[in-house]
């Protein structure tokens, strides 16, 4: 399968799809984000490093991934993150989901950010594979979740 990854700057027209598949994955409880909501916050100028990419199989969007100054309510003091790392349940197993992680971890370092976060509910062993270190738990909308860094200054 062939695939390509592009930045939302670049293609502003993919950030309504990018709102919808945030916040069907994460964020559809009462008092979460709206599609238009999360749609505005994607397309905001951006407080220090900032992007979110698309992965096109042939002509299909599949997935998406995103660098973002915050995304942790109870930790403030980190930043930035890797957010919201979504593949389409049918484009699933076929490492999509590395391609995401690896392009926002290059454009980070491309930015001279030294250290990446990230929190996951779930998808701890993908990211340890990837070469990231768990480095505590911490309390998400009543859920432990696992609290991920990625040390990018040291390649």
């Amino acid at each position: 399968m062939n695939h390509r990854i592009v930045a939302v700057s670049d293609r502003p027209a993919l950030a309504s799809l990018v709102a919808r598949w945030r916040v069907e994955a994460f964020f559809d409880y009462p008092g979460g984000y709206t599609v238009e909501e999360m749609t505005r916050l994607i397309l905001a100028p951006p407080v220090g490093p900032k992007e979110t990419f698309v992965l096109f199989e042939d002509d299909q969007p599949a997935g998406t991934a995103g660098l973002v100054r915050t995304d942790l309510e109870t930790r403030p003091d980190l930043t930035p993150w890797l957010a919201g790392l979504f593949v389409e349940p049918r484009f699933r197993g076929r490492g999509y989901a590395t391609a995401l992680v690896r392009r926002v971890e290059a454009f980070a370092q491309a930015a001279s950010v030294p250290v990446l976060w990230l929190y996951t509910l779930s998808a701890e062993p993908l990211y340890s594979r990837l070469s990231w270190q768990r480095v505590g738990i911490e309390q998400e909308r009543g859920h432990e979740v696992v609290l991920m860094q990625r040390l990018l200054s040291e390649e």
